[in-house]
């Protein structure tokens, strides 16, 4: 039996976090539906923290990493680090084109 990826794909802008801004740490947060999906799908399977594994694409550039619960934005949020950022031309307040997968469900 083969498994179907959970797959998802959203707009979102990217953020700094404003307790590390001078350490550059960015952001973007999941559309209110897709967060609640993935906690539906993801609560038996999240790691420490409460996070979610996942693979995600921005343009020309996949990577693995997971996503973080985060009471202050309500919502998952995702780390999108410099070399991507870099790779794929974005900059803070604009939005990024997001695809993920649940790695684990």
């Amino acid at each position: 039996m083969t498994r179907t990826p959970v797959t998802y794909a959203f707009d979102a802008p990217l953020w700094l976090w404003e307790a590390r801004q001078g350490e550059g740490w960015t952001f973007v947060s999941l559309p209110e539906e897709v967060a609640d999906e993935v906690l539906e799908l993801a609560a038996p399977v999240a790691r420490g923290f409460g996070s979610v594994r996942v693979e995600v694409t921005v343009g020309a550039t996949t990577w693995h990493t997971s996503l973080f619960p985060s009471k202050d934005a309500g919502t998952y949020v995702l780390p999108v680090k410099k070399a991507v950022r870099r790779a794929e031309g974005l900059e803070v307040g604009r939005s990024a084109s997001i695809e993920l997968r649940l790695r684990d469900v």
